[in-house]
């Protein structure tokens, strides 16, 4: 019991304690939440799966292709948008990502938009141009909605344990991230890398992606997920 409610404040308490539902704040309006992460983590499948929450959620969300360096990216969020069935901006293959965001906030304030999932490049070999992306998309977003983004969203792969703790040393280091997403944690074997990155980082775990279904991202509930580490 002790153990399990030490887990539990280990767990760095989520801004909002425990989201209980897709809700956005009332006074952010669309709510811009930039996706970060290696390619290979489920950035992409992440950003689908969210897009598809918040619209049953009965929210209007805009999505926007801003890893233009490879075509690849692109392509995989226009499927997702196709199948969630959401406006996608996008440019040709290698534009400027800053420009591609620009046009979708511009985008998303003029169709009233709640919500905007902008995907970015993952390339950690070059931390200064990846800090210098990451920071001008955020400065040019600010020209549209002066506080976005309002989310930094890193997407690790739980089942890479310490590659996933790597990565996490890294984005924090080249921009502020505000929450994580944590895929294919789909067996308590890795909810360790959760309470250690959470702990180590202080940054708290938002979603999880427990499997490949289109459902299967959830919101992080840390009671939920303490209890099922303790499962027989």
């Amino acid at each position: 019991k002790i153990l399990k409610e030490e887990i539990a404040a280990l767990l760095a308490e989520n801004n909002s304690q425990n989201v209980s539902d897709w809700d956005l704040p009332e006074d952010k309006k669309p709510y811009v939440i930039m996706v970060v992460g290696v390619n290979g983590v489920g950035k992409t499948t992440t950003i689908g799966k969210l897009a598809y929450q918040f619209k049953k959620a009965g929210k209007k969300v805009v999505l926007g292709a801003a890893d233009t360096f490879r075509a690849a990216a692109v392509d995989q969020l226009k499927i997702w948008a196709e199948r969630v069935g959401v406006p996608i901006v996008t440019q040709g293959m290698g534009a400027d990502p800053a420009s591609v965001a620009f046009d979708t906030l511009k985008s998303a304030v003029a169709q009233n938009a709640d919500v905007v999932l902008i995907d970015t490049a993952g390339r950690l070999h070059n931390k200064v141009n990846l800090m210098n992306e990451l920071s001008k998309i955020k400065r040019v977003m600010q020209k549209v909605v002066p506080d976005a983004p309002h989310e930094v969203l890193l997407v690790l792969d739980a089942s890479t344990g310490q590659n996933a703790i790597e990565q996490a040393k890294q984005f924090t280091k080249a921009t502020e991230v505000t929450a994580l997403a944590l895929t294919k944690l789909d067996g308590t074997a890795k909810g360790g890398v959760v309470i250690g990155i959470s702990d180590q980082f202080k940054i708290p775990v938002k979603y999880i992606g427990i499997g490949e279904g289109i459902e299967d991202l959830q919101l992080f509930n840390k009671e939920a997920f303490v209890d099922s580490l303790f499962q027989e």
